[in-house]
């Protein structure tokens, strides 16, 4: 840290300028670098105000150039920004094959019509998918159970995130009782972020970025490979 570069800039080497010729231009991938640097640089309260003028001065660049650098981030980074901390999807893995289940019927419904001599496939499959919380890789393991046409996860207890997902569905779901001795608090999940080089995270961080893995942990290339398991198991 230097009082030319008091918040550990990146430097990079700027391309020329831009097209008014008043502030530098930087190739795409430098330009999500400072755009990433806005969000995850760590700055102090009283710091805030001066933390984005510092950036400009720095880079040499304008209001047009870092809103430039927004849609190029989103654009060619397969990644998210939450709230000071950038996620971003790794590869799925499948582990081992599928295993049939067989399906009860509740007393209620076994005879309605067209349930006793339809016969609906059910199975169980362990996958994993890789998630990337700052540059830091955290595996997310979880059983899927396919259902005819539907599916449902259940996520393991054993790595961060898997504990994240437990400690934000715990607290909202109050029918759900865990009275394990191994259930998450704030503070511990916040310690084991901190092992790993990664910044605590607020309640409202770990909400989003569960809400985030939730929506990524099945994507189109797992659906494919899933639909050829199901039709060589029929």
């Amino acid at each position: 840290m230097t009082d030319n570069n008091p918040y550990n800039f990146l430097p990079l080497q700027p391309t020329g300028r831009n097209e008014t010729d008043t502030a530098n231009t930087y190739a795409p991938e430098d330009m999500i670098k400072i755009y990433e640097q806005q969000f995850l640089i760590s700055v102090p309260e009283d710091k805030l105000t001066e933390f984005l003028p510092a950036l400009k001065e720095f880079y040499d660049i304008d209001d047009h150039t870092l809103d430039v650098s927004a849609v190029i981030f989103e654009a060619i980074a397969d990644s998210s920004i939450i709230y000071n901390h950038k996620i971003k999807v790794g590869d799925y893995q499948i582990v081992g094959g599928l295993i049939e289940e067989a399906i009860e019927y509740d007393e209620d419904n076994k005879e309605d019509e067209g349930v006793k001599d339809k016969e609906i496939q059910a199975y169980t499959l362990e996958c994993q998918r890789t998630f990337f919380i700052n540059d830091v890789e955290i595996p997310y393991h979880f059983n899927l159970f396919i259902y005819g046409d539907g599916y449902s996860t259940l996520t393991k207890k054993q790595t961060v995130l898997e504990k994240m997902y437990w400690f934000v569905r715990v607290r909202y779901e109050e029918n759900l009782l865990d009275d394990s001795e191994d259930g998450e608090s704030l503070e511990s999940i916040n310690e084991q972020l901190d092992r790993l080089g990664i910044r605590k995270m607020d309640l409202t961080t770990i909400d989003e970025i569960v809400s985030y893995v939730e929506d990524n942990i099945i994507d189109d290339a797992m659906v494919d490979e899933l639909n050829k398991l199901l039709d060589d198991a029929e």
